[in-house]
């Protein structure tokens, strides 16, 4: 839990009077995607509405489910848990049914538990759901848990997640159930949907390994958390419900891994010039921001951020950084893979002053991409193999452009098209 001081600290960044905006398992999944973005962790560690500033910034989010999605997405959801969750039940007993189980593990009309978790607070409810998840598996038989709520650690701050539903098993296993409104058409959905509601899924799985391993050391009972949910979506063109397991093994560690290497939210907080807040200053209505965009930019631009073509389709401030990387001409703008191939060439300038040197040996002394040759920490250009591939790449344009033949219609003193 974060101490009393970074509490406050944290409080400031939104703004006084400002609630928290609660992280969800797909803003974690993103962020557990990206740990390099110190910004995004900054933000949703203090619980800031990404939207909302990237709105008073002038450069608002695209994306987002329609109101028409979400409304299917829940009636599909009821659907799905009606009569106490019957046909769920069925669904993850035809599915999941593990080799060799016994006659109470696969046994279709076994009674199944679903306890009450309401409670007050994200804490009262976190709570109540370790109580449930405990006695169900001390209980040994089958149970539903209905939105339960978990908390996992983010950068050194909780946040709490809330899976559509989790199961307990007779045997003492835990199973995570993950309902989307996409279609399975022919027994099979959108790879890209699936791998998302996978990541999901896993950040699920993390935050239920922390509960296990306490109910596990209070009942002395074995307690898993399975490595396969039960995707459950609607059957063709239909709203009826059908499932599929899915493996999250990979999903799982590569969460774990990204999230442990998240920067703390204190160790990012203390970084920042004093006075530094996102506090937007809202109105009476409580919507519209009245601080200036250019105080909020600068307080943004405080923070680093780890741009990516990728965070278009994640991260509420995605734009703001997007136009923020061109300006720099930072070689991220273009994708983490061609940022990859040019080494420590970071900016487009760089990269074109590479290209422009000759494509031999250079001469020894002479200051790479335009750097100072006088500096005693200056790189030799041939110890870059990007350079190097770089300046081959512009010899053999050049040879390419030298040799084409003239295009019909061309006057020969007019130049080429490049």
């Amino acid at each position: 839990m974060p101490t009393p001081g970074l509490r406050q600290r944290l409080t400031e960044l939104r703004g006084p009077g400002v609630r928290p905006r609660a992280l969800d398992a797909r803003a974690l999944a993103a962020l557990a995607a990206n740990p390099g973005c110190r910004r995004r962790a900054l933000l949703d560690g203090a619980g800031v509405d990404k939207a909302a500033l990237a709105q008073a910034l002038g450069s608002p989010a695209a994306y987002g489910r329609s109101q028409f999605a979400i409304v299917r997405g829940n009636a599909f959801e009821a659907r799905v848990k009606a009569d106490g969750g019957a046909e769920l039940m069925r669904l993850l007993r035809e599915r999941l049914r593990p080799d060799g189980a016994g006659p109470q593990e696969a046994a279709g009309d076994a009674e199944t538990a679903v306890p009450d978790l309401s409670a007050a607070g994200p804490e009262g409810r976190t709570a109540r759901t370790a109580l449930a998840l405990r006695a169900a598996t001390e209980a040994g038989g089958w149970s539903l848990l209905d939105h339960p709520l978990l908390a996992v650690e983010v950068a050194g701050s909780p946040a709490y997640v809330e899976p559509d539903a989790v199961v307990v098993h007779p045997d003492g296993g835990w199973t995570v159930v993950e309902i989307k409104s996409f279609p399975m058409i022919d027994g099979a959905a959108d790879a890209a949907k699936v791998g998302a509601a996978a990541r999901q899924a896993a950040v699920y799985a993390l935050a239920l390994e922390r509960v296990a391993r306490q109910v596990a050391a209070r009942t002395g009972r074995k307690v898993r958390v399975r490595d396969r949910v039960l995707l459950v979506c609607p059957k063709d063109f239909s709203n009826l419900p059908t499932a599929a397991a899915v493996d999250i093994r990979r999903q799982l560690s590569a969460t774990r891994r990204q999230l442990a290497r998240l920067t703390r939210v204190e160790e990012i907080a203390a970084a920042l010039p004093p006075g530094t807040t996102f506090d937007l200053r809202l109105a009476d209505d409580g919507t519209t921001a009245t601080r200036p965009a250019g105080e909020l930019a600068t307080a943004v631009a405080a923070v680093d951020a780890d741009y990516a073509p990728e965070c278009l389709a994640a991260c509420e401030l995605a734009f703001h950084c997007r136009g923020r990387s061109r300006e720099d001409g930072a070689v991220a703008a273009l994708g983490r893979g061609l940022r990859g191939e040019l080494g420590g060439l970071r900016t487009i300038g760089e990269v074109l002053a590479a290209a422009a040197g000759p494509p031999g040996p250079p001469e020894r002394g002479a200051a790479p991409c335009g750097g100072d040759p006088d500096r005693p920490d200056s790189s030799d250009p041939l110890d870059d193999p990007a350079v190097t591939a770089l300046r081959r790449a512009a010899a053999l344009r050049a040879e390419a452009l030298a040799g084409a033949a003239p295009v019909a219609g061309r006057r020969p003193e007019e130049p080429g098209c490049h």
